[in-house]
């Protein structure tokens, strides 16, 4: 079992994400930005800098955290888009000798007003991941999908449909997305999802985990973000039982609490970043050897 993070909600440049990550006393890095990049959207003399810092530190990429088929992007979009952050990716990937990269499934479809669309285009999503997922494949790496603000985090059973109509392609669980997203296998007005319910759904084919804790706040109609345990993701509960169940993969922190990728109302000092991911690996690391990881 090992500790990784997405470094960049500590510091925008690779020195600031090398430099927590050693302080935390880990090894490895989940790449999605440096310098307001993908990794796979650097030019090559950036991406080859980026390459001989992490060499010479001996800090690794575990995953990239790719922007495939991600909430903005939408099924309509022309597929080509896909095909070119897909072919973009792997080599960096092959170079990094990175194994696992996160990828969704399209944002959710809605009318002009709003409301979410019975008809999800499902059978074009399962046919582009399934594309997608060949490419990966193919090349010697595994794509994981997220439940995040895509068709297969729209509840459990979106996720297992998923799963049934792409094969290869396994799970990151993200404990804390699920109170902060609507529950679309309920009927409507959609209550907020149960990371405890999602969890135990899918549990079986999770192979990768992202930790942060959230809850809903009903007064400001605002996603919150918390140090762990502090919020209502069922966080402790959820990583007791992985390891009940024998789980020995990577947990990888995602704060959000100086950051949002997805909300850019949300920033804070470069200080304060990196010392709120500096404090919030530190008690991730305290919570997971009270349950009894053993940690790399």
């Amino acid at each position: 079992m090992y500790l990784t993070g997405f470094a960049d909600e500590a510091a925008t440049d690779i020195d600031g994400q090398i430099r927590v990550t050693q302080k935390l006393g880990w090894k490895y890095i989940e790449a999605r930005n440096v310098d307001g990049k993908n990794i796979y959207d650097l030019t090559e003399d950036e991406f080859k800098l980026v390459c001989t810092k992490l060499e010479k530190s001996n800090i690794k990429i575990n995953c990239v955290a790719s922007a495939i088929a991600n909430w903005e992007k939408e099924v309509t979009d022309p597929f080509e888009i896909t095909i070119k952050e897909v072919q973009r990716a792997i080599p960096r990937m092959q170079r990094l000798g990175t194994k696992l990269v996160r990828i969704m499934s399209y944002a959710i479809l809605r009318d002009n007003k709003g409301m979410v669309l019975k008809k999800q285009m499902e059978k074009e999503r399962f046919s582009r991941l399934n594309e997608i997922c060949r490419m990966f494949i193919e090349a010697g790496i595994t794509p994981v999908h997220e439940n995040c603000m895509n068709y297969g985090g729209m509840g459990w059973t979106y996720t297992l449909k998923l799963l049934e109509n792409v094969p290869g392609l396994r799970l990151v669980f993200d404990i804390g997305n699920p109170p902060l997203t609507d529950d679309f296998t309920k009927d409507y007005p959609y209550p907020k999802q149960s990371s405890w319910e999602f969890y135990s759904h899918i549990k079986e084919h999770i192979i990768y985990v992202h930790i942060k804790d959230s809850y809903f706040d009903k007064m400001t109609n605002k996603e919150k973000y918390t140090f762990p345990e502090k919020g209502q993701a069922n966080l402790k509960k959820i990583l007791k039982d992985l390891f009940k169940s024998g789980y020995n993969s990577g947990f990888s922190i995602e704060p959000h609490m100086a950051v949002v990728f997805h909300d850019e109302s949300v920033h804070s000092g470069s200080k304060y970043r990196f010392n709120n991911y500096l404090e919030y690996g530190r008690r991730v690391t305290k919570l997971l050897k009270g349950i009894g990881y053993s940690l790399k």
